[in-house]
Order: C-alpha cells, then sequence, then structure tokens
C-alpha cells in the first residue's frame, strides 16, 4: 500500500514566464514565415510547459501519479510546476461533516430502535484514501453505517430491562460516542480517514413499541418515586416516634404506635390532601 510522500515542487512562476516568452517567440517566427520553427515552439510550449502548471488552494492537494506510480502529494498552497506527464488529481483536506441517515436496529436485549449519528472526518493520508480504497466518499458512509449498527446492537437503550448495565445508549451518550470514534478510526484508518468528533444525533424506539415502553418508563419513574417518598415517610415516622419518647410527651403502647405510624403513613405517603378527623373518644372506645 502506497504511503503519503510529500512534495514541494518549485514555483511555477517562473515558468509561466517561459510560457509567455516561447508564446511571443512562436508569434514571431509565424510573423516571420518560419512555420516549422512556429510549430515545434508552440508544440514544446503547450505540451511540456503549460500543463504542468498547478494550482493548489488552502486545505486542497495534488496527488500526482506518472506511468501509474504514485509520485508524491502537494499540500503546500501555491502556484507550482510539476512534471507535465503526471495526472493530477485534486484531494480536499477540509473537514467533512457526514449526517447519517435513521438506521432500524435492535439494541443488545432485542428491542428495535431508531438511531443516527453526525460524523465529522478529514483525509489525513491523501494516497491510502486516493489507492487504498476505490471511492473514499462511499467509504466512508458505508463504514460509518456498519460502525453505528455495530454500536447499536452492544448496549442497550437504557437500564429498564438491564439494570446491570454500565453502559446504556440514552444514559452513556458521553462514552459512547467515544466508542463510536474509537471504532470508525479503527474501520477508516485504511482510507487513510481520520475522525475527528462522532455523536449520536438521533435516538428513539422503533413506533411499534414506543408508546408500551413509554408507558413503561412512567411506571417506573412512578415506582421510583414512590419508593422515594416511602423511605422518606418511614424516617419521619420513626425520627417522630423517638422524639415522643425521648421528650416523654405521651406514653404510647405498642397498638397505640401501630395506629399513629398507620395514620402518619397515610398522610405521609398518600397522593391527595388528607382532611384530618377529630377524635373525641378513646383508641379503645
Amino acid at each position: 500500500m502506497n504511503t503519503e510522500k510529500i512534495i514541494n515542487p518549485p514555483s511555477g512562476y517562473l515558468t509561466l514566464v517561459t510560457f509567455l516568452i516561447l508564446l511571443i517567440a512562436t508569434i514571431v517566427c509565424g510573423i516571420q514565415r518560419m512555420p516549422l520553427t512556429a510549430v515545434a515552439i508552440g508544440l514544446i510550449n503547450f505540451i511540456l510547459v503549460l500543463p504542468g502548471l498547478i494550482i493548489v488552494n488552502p486545505n486542497e492537494s495534488k496527488v500526482l501519479t506518472l506511468f501509474g506510480k504514485y509520485i508524491g502529494t502537494v499540500k503546500k498552497d501555491g502556484f507550482f510546476w510539476v512534471n507535465p506527464l503526471t495526472i493530477k488529481k485534486k484531494v480536499s483536506l477540509k473537514a467533512f461533516n457526514l449526517n447519517g441517515q435513521q438506521l432500524k436496529v435492535n439494541d443488545s436485549v432485542g428491542n428495535p430502535i431508531e438511531i443516527a449519528a453526525v460524523i465529522v472526518w478529514q483525509i489525513k493520508d491523501t494516497a491510502s484514501a486516493i489507492f487504498a480504497v476505490e471511492n473514499y466518499l462511499q467509504y466512508v458512509n458505508i463504514q460509518s453505517e456498519a460502525a453505528v449498527r455495530h454500536l447499536a446492537n452492544s448496549f442497550p437503550y437504557d437500564n429498564i430491562e438491564d439494570e446491570n448495565a454500565n453502559i446504556t445508549l440514552r444514559g452513556g451518550a458521553e462514552q459512547v460516542s467515544i466508542l463510536l470514534e474509537k471504532e470508525l478510526n479503527e474501520r477508516l484508518d485504511r482510507a487513510g480517514i481520520e475522525v475527528l468528533e462522532a455523536r449520536i444525533s438521533h435516538l428513539a424506539y422503533a413506533p411499534e413499541i414506543a408508546h408500551t415502553m413509554l408507558q413503561r418508563q412512567q411506571a417506573s419513574a412512578i415506582i421510583s418515586a414512590r419508593r422515594l417518598i416511602v423511605e422518606g415517610a418511614v424516617g419521619m415516622v420513626e425520627m417522630a416516634l423517638q422524639r415522643l419518647s425521648e421528650k416523654n410527651i405521651v406514653d404510647l403502647d405498642e397498638e397505640r404506635k401501630a395506629a399513629m405510624v398507620s395514620n402518619l403513613l397515610v398522610v405521609l405517603c398518600g397522593d391527595r390532601s388528607v382532611n384530618p378527623v377529630v377524635n373525641t373518644g378513646t383508641l379503645y372506645h
């Protein structure tokens, strides 16, 4: 496999002056009725001098090949002259932004999801980009799609079904981005391409299960909230009984403690406001 070789050709301004001088000489020979000389100078000028002039714009490069052999890459911007017989192929060194299409895949637990990624990449080795793959733009698209599919198959959407999952697609955005960028760099290294950034741009359950999974998430959130409320209520009841005992405010037997705990839990854990009831009797009558 060819590796990139940077070359610095001579400036093209001197060659441009030579071209103009030869052009004038061709015209003069034509005027003086020396057609053979004029034709010879003209052929040299337009076949060997002019085709060798190249312009390299900023963040661009020219990959040069001569008779099927890689000569080198011109990365320095400016006006140059190279061997006129070389084939010159322009390769952009700018950063490309790939907005991947939404893919429908299964996560690690089998749930169908929709996922898409935004990838920023650029060419770091022009020789590999041109000679190692048939079409580096198509290569990036296909390998990026394969990497996103593999990532989605490796982790669950969230930890509802897999509570032991350390990384989830929804909750571990930063870790998922790092893993995606790493895998893309490994896949695209053959084409001399470097991934600068890769992030998930779209993530959702597939439409056929989206409503069901939303209900499941809501139920899980309600259960978590109720668990927190109950834990807080038990702590408050425990604190109330302890303070009553320490202050010797009232002496409660086990049955009265149970009634008090029951009433406090109803008040603290209920989702509606409680209307107080005044008891004019006793707990036993």
